[in-house]
C-alpha cells in the first residue's frame, strides 16, 4: 500500500511539472533595447520653450509629460532641472504643432532607456488615434474614459488609472447663486450614478467626497443619492431669481454631456439653470467669461496622499475664485478624522459639489511592455517601457474595460 501511495504521488508531482512545463512562461521574455515608441497626442504643441505657459490644462498636461522626458530632474515644486536633453532622451526633430521626434539618451544617469526613439503626433483627433491603434501605427495614446468602453469593444488593448481627476460644479462668488439653499437644491438635484452609468458607460466613480474612495477610505460616507423632492421643498423657500447659468469647456465633449444631464436633473427639481460654452483656462486660474455664476470643472489630484491631495485641491478651488473655502493647509501629519473633518467643512457650503471621479484611460499597442498607468503627481514611465519585436508569441491585450495589469 505504501509503495502504492508513493508511485502516485510521484506521478501526480511529475503532472504538476508537466502542466506548469506547458504553460507559456512570460517572465522568460527578458527586455530588450530598440524600437521607436508611437504616441499620439490629441493636442497641439507650437512651443516647447519652458519659460512659456501652455494655454490650456490639456496643453499644460501634454508638454509636462514631453518635459518629464527632455530634463532630468524636477523640484518638488513642479519645476525641471538641467539642460533640455540631460533626461531619458534629447530632441532629433521638431515640427511645431506635428510632429516631435525623441532619441534614447544613452548618458542618462539612471541608465539608457529601453526604447531607441519617441515618435509624437500632434493633433490627432480620437478617431484617427482609434484607428491608428487598430492597425498598430500607434503604440500608445489616451482615451477620453466616456470612448473607453467602445475602444475596448473594436478589440484595442486598454489600460487605466486609479480615479484621479476630479469633475466637480464650483460655483463662484457674488453670483446668482449666494443663497446656500440653491447651491444644496441643485447637488440634491443631481443623479450622479447615472452620470457614470450613461455617459462614462461606468468608466468612473460616482462621488460627493472630495477625496476618491481609494485614497480617503471614507468617500462612501458622502451620499450620492439624489433626493429631488427635498431639492423642491428647498428651492421653494428662495424669492424667485434669475437662472443659473452653467459654464463648461467647450472643447470638451464630456463637459457638455455632463452640463446638459445637470439642466435637465435640475429642471426635475423646478431650478432654472442654463449651460454655456465658454474657454476654460488651465487649472488655478480664474475664467475670464463673467456670464457664469458656476463652472463645470476637472481638477486632478498631484498626490497619492490623502492630505496632500486634498490640500492641492482646494488650493486649485480657491485660485479660480470660489469663496468660504480655507485656504489653510492641514499639516502633513493629520488624521484620517482631520481631514474628513476639512471634508465636511467644505462641501457643507456648497460651493464645490463633486459629481464624478475620472480615470485615466490609455490604449496601447500589442507590442508594448512594462507600461504600468501613472498615479496621481507621476509622468508616463516611457523610459522604463520596452517594445516586443514578435508580439504573436505574446497573448495581446485583452480588450476589456478593466484595467491593464501587466
Amino acid at each position: 500500500m505504501r509503495r502504492i501511495l508513493l508511485r502516485r504521488l510521484a506521478i501526480s508531482s511529475l503532472a504538476v511539472v508537466l502542466l506548469f512545463a506547458a504553460l507559456p512562461a512570460r517572465t522568460a521574455r527578458r527586455p530588450h533595447y530598440g524600437g521607436t515608441l508611437h504616441v499620439a497626442f490629441d493636442v497641439t504643441l507650437t512651443s516647447l520653450d519652458p519659460a512659456i505657459s501652455a494655454i490650456t490644462h490639456r496643453d499644460s498636461y501634454a508638454k509636462d509629460q514631453i518635459d518629464s522626458l527632455l530634463y532630468e530632474s524636477r523640484d518638488p515644486d513642479g519645476t525641471f532641472k538641467g539642460d533640455v536633453g540631460s533626461g531619458p532622451f534629447a530632441i532629433s526633430s521638431w515640427q511645431p504643432g506635428k510632429q516631435l521626434t525623441l532619441q534614447a539618451n544613452k548618458n542618462f544617469r539612471e541608465g539608457r532607456p529601453f526604447v531607441d526613439g519617441i515618435e509624437i503626433s500632434m493633433g490627432r483627433p480620437l478617431r484617427d488615434r482609434l484607428l491608428d491603434l487598430e492597425l498598430n501605427k500607434s503604440d500608445l495614446s489616451e482615451i477620453p474614459a466616456q470612448d473607453a468602453r467602445h475602444a475596448a469593444e473594436r478589440g484595442i488593448r486598454i489600460s487605466q488609472s486609479q480615479p484621479d481627476e476630479l469633475l466637480a460644479v464650483v460655483f463662484l462668488e457674488n453670483r446668482a447663486a449666494s443663497d446656500i439653499r440653491t447651491r444644496q437644491a441643485l447637488s440634491l438635484s443631481l443623479d450622479r450614478s447615472a452620470i457614470v452609468t450613461y455617459l462614462l458607460q461606468r468608466f468612473g466613480e460616482p462621488s460627493a467626497a472630495l477625496l476618491p474612495q481609494w485614497c480617503s477610505g471614507s468617500s462612501f460616507l458622502f451620499s450620492i443619492t439624489a433626493d429631488v423632492p427635498r431639492a423642491k421643498e428647498l428651492f421653494s423657500q428662495i424669492a424667485p431669481s434669475r437662472p443659473l447659468v452653467l459654464g463648461y469647456d467647450s472643447a470638451d465633449p464630456l463637459e457638455q454631456s455632463v452640463a446638459e444631464r445637470i439642466v435637465v436633473n435640475a429642471k426635475e427639481a423646478g431650478i432654472p439653470v442654463s449651460a454655456i460654452g465658454i474657454a476654460v483656462p488651465k487649472s488655478g486660474q480664474k475664467p475670464g467669461d463673467a456670464r457664469a455664476d458656476a463652472l463645470l470643472l476637472r481638477v486632478t489630484m498631484d498626490s497619492p496622499v490623502a492630505v496632500a491631495a486634498i490640500n492641492g485641491l482646494l488650493r486649485d478651488f480657491n485660485a479660480i475664485g470660489a469663496p468660504s473655502i480655507s485656504a489653510i493647509p492641514l499639516p502633513e501629519s493629520a488624521t484620517a478624522q482631520q481631514i474628513y473633518d476639512r471634508e465636511r467643512e467644505v462641501l457643507s457650503s456648497y460651493r464645490v459639489v463633486p459629481l464624478v471621479w475620472l480615470p485615466q484611460v490609455y490604449g496601447l499597442s500589442a507590442r508594448v511592455r512594462n507600461w504600468i498607468p501613472p498615479g496621481p503627481g507621476q509622468n508616463w514611465p516611457l523610459a522604463d517601457v520596452w517594445l516586443d519585436q514578435d508580439p504573436g508569441h505574446s497573448a495581446p491585450g485583452v480588450a476589456a474595460a478593466t484595467k491593464d495589469r501587466e
